[in-house]
């Protein structure tokens, strides 16, 4: 697709945070903490006992100036999460990402009443003031919040828990990131980042693929008892957590958080167990197209072509920004404003956190896109993924500090949409069947990664937690144990799993950072592949519906806003469609087999 070059012109895409803040010591920064603290005692001072009994009016204005506060605390929480995640190897960065979150907990303590006092309002009472012209603008945050009625303690407990979340649960998982981000592994004479050499697993030479899957075994295995004891922590630390609040079990909390009800995760869950089978199909039918005798979990992402073009940054973008302006011309502007503004980081450099993000920051601002890239095919379904929460993120602002970010269940519907567009204008670009085959394999390997792996990721997280709260704290072998097991159900006999790989689960940051996030993943391509079915069928107004979907943010449940796109999540066949539209890929790659 592109004239094979040595590097990515991606090495000198960095952003420009200045439109959070000009430098990490700058007097704007510096003056917007003293503000926050300022502004939040002042809040207290006149809103503390005045929510029970109060008015649409007076709530109205509390809750515009307790976004003003919400909003100050996301500006500064973000740039010192962004600055650090490009160089956790500064112990300066370090010290203000650990003051930010210091703060930020603060602050929480401050305010915490004004949650308490809403949540003590009788229930005939909220439901008058949620139905209140005046609030309309409010109206799904008041509601939602008050879901969580049951679980919320006293303001000294709620005070205390925040205030050790700084030394505890966050505290950890710094530390799980940091130790990644400084690890070196050896391979080949080099010393590299994780993410270097995770990237030589996409790579066509079957026996790089190995070393470096040996590399990177020896690594995890060197941090293995660091490892073990922060997610074992991590564990109780929930745990404990969820013991104070009542939650009936690990994964209770997300699923409110996600506006979706435990038994519609259950049958998601079930539903893509149940089709383990699409898996092992597929990868038996790469074996054979690979030419190999047996597939080893090291070869999983192996590319058909031997030779992979490295497709230039420049080229990346402009693929991205043609596939988003056809499908609506407002995304395309979005797009190449991410572009032209640098509000994008690429480079891969040392002491740079792995993997890629979106970070939404502050309303009053703008989202940041953060990815390593490497000039591969998937580095360009990355940055369009990421893109695609970009534009979401950018056109929700609208809807406020409160409302503009939505459950983890729909967060991902832009991004994997955008996905889509890209694949669907790759493949276009393509005439021989076998480039055709080789991006079709290389869709089916990232859906199948954020599906079935991510809900064979799900059935670990809830062994983990299930036996850490039965039985105490884990060995390393007993996490590994665990992790074959949903691993060998995933992949059947379609892939050999090496005795390296039992160490693999030690690296996946997810588990931590977000306990349950992982089936959300799969939640949202499930979901966009039966939007995009839809598309396809009628485009007619699509387009236009679907920017509305991503303006609505989080104003609205998701059952409420897909239904707008004629979508039913709680119909039985829904997660069913999505699979088929997964088993319809792998009839193209089959079929495409047959031609050559």
């Amino acid at each position: 697709m592109t004239e094979i070059i040595e590097k990515s012109g991606a090495e000198n895409i960095t952003w420009d945070l200045s439109d959070l803040y000009p430098s990490p010591d700058s007097e704007k920064l510096s003056g917007d903490r003293k503000k926050l603290v300022d502004t939040a005692d002042a809040f207290a001072s006149k809103y503390r006992g005045t929510i029970e009994g109060c008015t649409d009016t007076h709530l109205h204005q509390a809750l515009k100036d307790y976004e003003v506060i919400i909003d100050l605390i996301y500006k500064l929480g973000s740039y010192a999460h962004l600055i650090w995640s490009t160089n956790t190897e500064d112990s300066k960065l370090g010290k203000l990402l650990q003051e930010m979150s210091e703060l930020s907990s603060e602050i929480s303590q401050k305010l915490v009443f004004f949650e308490l006092e809403w949540l003590a309002v009788t229930d005939d009472d909220a439901e008058k003031l949620i139905k209140s012209e005046k609030l309309a603008s409010f109206r799904h945050h008041l509601k939602s919040s008050r879901k969580f009625k049951p679980h919320i303690l006293k303001e000294e407990q709620e005070q205390l828990l925040s205030a050790k979340s700084v030394t505890g649960s966050r505290a950890w998982v710094r530390f799980f990131d940091e130790t990644l981000a400084s690890a070196r592994f050896e391979l080949d004479g080099e010393s590299l980042t994780e993410q270097e050499v995770l990237s030589k697993l996409h790579e066509p030479d079957r026996e790089l693929r190995k070393r470096a899957a040996n590399s990177l075994t020896e690594g995890f295995k060197s941090l293995s008892r660091t490892l073990t004891f922060i997610f074992n922590t991590l564990l109780a630390d929930k745990f404990t957590n969820d013991k104070f609040r009542d939650y009936k079990s690990w994964i209770s909390a997300r699923n409110l958080s996600n506006e979706i009800k435990d038994e519609a995760v259950d049958a998601l869950v079930e539903a893509v167990t149940g089709r383990y089978e699409l898996v092992q199909r597929y990868y038996k039918l790469k074996t054979r197209l690979l030419g190999f005798e047996k597939m080893y979990d090291y070869d999983r992402y192996a590319p058909l072509l031997d030779t992979q073009s490295v497709i230039t940054w420049d080229k990346a973008r402009e693929i991205v920004e043609e596939a988003y302006t056809r499908f609506h011309p407002e995304m395309g502007e979005i797009t190449v404003t991410f572009f032209e503004k640098n509000w994008i980081d690429a480079a891969i450099r040392p002491g740079k956190q792995g993997g890629a993000y979106s970070a939404s920051t502050a309303a009053s601002v703008h989202p940041y896109v953060f990815m390593n890239y490497d000039g591969k095919v998937r580095d360009v379904q990355t940055l369009a993924h990421e893109l695609g929460h970009g534009v979401h993120q950018y056109l929700s602002r609208r809807q406020g500090p409160l409302q503009a970010s939505t459950p983890l269940t729909t967060a991902e519907t832009a991004s994997v949409f955008g996905e889509m567009l890209v694949f669907q204008d790759l493949l276009s670009r393509l005439s021989d069947p076998k480039e055709k085959l080789a991006l079709v394999l290389g869709k089916i390997d990232d859906t199948i990664a954020t599906v079935f792996r991510q809900i064979s990721m799900n059935r670990f997280e809830n062994a983990i937690h299930t036996k850490r709260r039965e039985e105490g704290e884990l060995t390393t072998e007993e996490f590994s144990e665990l992790w074959m097991q949903t691993q060998i159900e995933l992949y059947g006999d379609s892939v050999e799993l090496t005795d390296n790989y039992h160490i693999w689960w030690s690296y996946i940051p997810h588990f931590l950072h977000t306990p349950g996030y992982v089936y959300a993943y799969a939640f949202g391509e499930l979901l966009v592949l039966a939007l995009y079915e839809k598309y396809l069928a009628e485009p007619e107004g699509f387009p236009e519906r679907y920017l509305n979907l991503l303006k609505a943010g989080g104003s609205d449940t998701p059952e409420n806003l897909l239904m707008k796109m004629q979508v039913d999540i709680n119909s039985p066949n829904f997660w069913d469609n999505g699979l088929s539209a997964i088993e319809k890929l792998i009839l193209l790659a089959e079929e495409l087999a047959s031609q050559i």
